[in-house]
């Protein structure tokens, strides 16, 4: 049976990517790091924060991982769920393994802890390209319900390659903020076909944001991970070039397209 990645939590997703039980988790869910504002203001935690980190294998080569649970907050960044993801990329800028991966699954920041999230969220930012700086690839799959959205949604971009389902979305603002401060006559969030026309996956792959698209099983996600695992990190001027004609090409193709009100 196909193993839906759209419908999988965090933990059935690495499950299901990485080679069985090889996963060893960093702070696991009984070390209870929880998040030190939201009991203050009487919400409730998850003794993970909303994100799982460790070291795993996949086709046998080892890699690093972090997994966000949009089913806790929306995967929204609070200052601890940030920390996780910071420690692991700088842990894989030291042992480089074979690559890192992030499921991203995120609406962005916690509101409740706004300016701890972002510059977690900056942090996680410069990780990244630390990472990639020190030779390890990393690898985003985006794929869940709630999409990747604001500052992940920039992190993201940061990777060395992005992988979406037609299912998964990807941007800045998500489409409930957009209409909220613009209305629903700019953006209706409802609208689904507007949705993914403008942030879905298809969409995302045929303006050059994303590198690889596939279909919403956990075999295809597995299978495209190991190839970007093969194919490594390219910071070679071609490679810069061809990211500059890609962009030219886009405002070619679809530079008088147009869905939102001006």
């Amino acid at each position: 049976m196909k193993r839906s990645y759209y419908e999988s939590n965090a933990r059935a997703r690495i499950a299901g990517l990485l080679d069985a039980e090889s996963l060893h988790e960093w702070l696991p869910a009984d070390a209870r790091v929880t998040s030190p504002h939201l009991a203050t203001l009487e919400l409730p935690a998850a003794f993970d924060d909303g994100v799982i980190v460790g070291r795993g294998s996949i086709a046998g080569k080892q890699i690093f991982i972090a997994a966000q649970e949009g089913g806790f907050m929306g995967g929204a960044v609070g200052e601890v769920h940030g920390a996780k993801i910071v420690g692991m990329l700088e842990r894989a800028a030291r042992d480089r393994p074979s690559a890192v991966l992030l499921l991203l699954e995120s609406g962005g920041v916690r509101l409740q802890e706004a300016n701890a999230g972002l510059i977690a969220v900056s942090e996680v930012m410069r990780a990244i390209l630390s990472a990639r700086a020190a030779g390890v690839p990393v690898i985003v799959a985006i794929g869940g319900q709630y999409g990747c959205f604001g500052g992940m949604g920039i992190a993201a971009r940061c990777a060395t390659a992005i992988i979406i389902s037609e299912e998964g979305r990807l941007g800045l603002s998500g489409p409930e903020v957009i209409e909220t401060a613009r209305g629903v006559e700019e953006y209706d969030s409802r609208d689904r076909a507007l949705v993914w026309r403008t942030v879905g996956g298809k969409h995302r792959y045929l303006l050059g944001e994303c590198d690889m698209i596939v279909p919403d099983s956990m075999d295809a996600f597995r299978q495209a991970i190991i190839a970007c695992i093969a194919n490594g990190d390219d910071w070679s001027l071609q490679a810069l070039e061809q990211e500059h004609r890609l962009l030219s090409d886009r405002v070619k193709r679809f530079g008088q397209c147009r869905d939102g009100l001006f």
